[in-house]
């Protein structure tokens, strides 16, 4: 949440997440604009000037690379 974010988005976990746990965002188009280890049961992304406008994909992957959960949200600047 937000979404659409603006600024920032928060992701929030269930407290059974592993935390060697990545979370990774991929802009629509398939780059990857983040990589963050969930340290926590709460992330936050703040958008830098690369961010623009559209859609955005999250992926929660485990140690070995494996989708645990995905999602989209939106950008609008």
């Amino acid at each position: 949440y937000p979404n659409p974010a603006t600024q920032f988005i928060k992701f929030e976990f269930d407290k059974s997440v592993d935390k060697s746990y990545t979370l990774e965002i991929y802009n629509f188009i398939g780059r990857k604009m983040a990589s963050s280890i969930v340290t926590e049961a709460k992330l936050t992304i703040y958008f830098n000037d690369t961010y623009y406008r559209g859609l955005y994909i999250f992926q929660l992957r485990d140690r070995s690379g494996r989708i645990i959960e995905s999602g989209k949200f939106q950008v609008i600047r």
